[in-house]
């Protein structure tokens, strides 16, 4: 596996790995090496397909956020049906340790799983670890606010209350998108404040009146709505 760590500071870009240190402030500057997204997508994309992403599959925790990058990428490739997929995932959950790499985690094929992928996502809801709840946040976001949208899965993600960052940006990005796609239902959680945290009620509110799928009519019904934070 030193020999895909090799491959990476080839393509390191230092200015690069120092914007990024920035985006993700709670990872170790020196565990960042500092590959551009073009370049790491192409690797990724032709490390899926050799015989190495076996063992380095097996291969955690890891040291750079590339290589998690590239776990993140080569888990699908590896994965023979729904199960194994689910079972790769939650080995890799509890090392996942920053926003960049858990939203990256996102495998199209959840969408043809709903059942198997939506209880999943409320258990991941469950987790002490702040990036699996996260996960299974942006889960829900992704694969369960159209078609296979239940009004309780708001209730639910409204139900959460932490103190941690990076779970409470997904609730409200979670709420933001929810108000996009289904105003309707979800409008009644901001109209009796059932978001106990007002940061992320206020968040939520925010990231949803910068989107122009969303009319000015219900944005302004929306700005009303604000709470004043203590």
């Amino acid at each position: 596996m030193e020999e895909i760590t090799k491959q990476f500071f080839k393509l390191r870009d230092p200015r690069y790995g120092d914007f990024i240190a920035k985006l993700i402030p709670n990872i170790d500057k020196e565990n960042i090496i500092g590959v551009r997204s073009p370049a790491m997508k192409k690797f990724s994309k032709q490390f899926a397909k050799s015989d190495e992403r076996w063992l380095f599959i097996q291969r955690l925790p890891h040291k750079y956020l590339e290589e998690n990058f590239l776990h993140a990428a080569v888990i699908p490739s590896v994965s023979e049906d729904i199960e194994q997929l689910l079972e790769n995932i939650e080995k890799f959950l509890p090392f996942v340790d920053n926003w960049a790499v858990c939203d990256t985690l996102a495998p199209k094929v959840f969408k043809n799983h709903p059942a198997e992928i939506y209880s999943r996502a409320i258990k991941w809801l469950n987790s002490d670890h702040p990036y699996t709840v996260r996960f299974g946040l942006v889960t829900l976001l992704t694969f369960f606010l159209d078609d296979y949208f239940l009004a309780d899965t708001n209730k639910i993600v409204a139900s959460i209350e932490t103190g941690e960052y990076y779970v409470n940006m997904a609730i409200a990005w979670y709420f933001s998108y929810a108000l996009i796609k289904q105003y309707d239902a979800t409008l009644p959680l901001f109209l009796d404040n059932s978001i106990k945290n007002r940061w992320v009620h206020n968040k939520s509110i925010q990231k949803a009146v910068e989107s122009r799928r969303i009319s000015n009519e219900r944005k302004e019904q929306l700005k009303s709505l604000r709470r004043k934070v203590k």
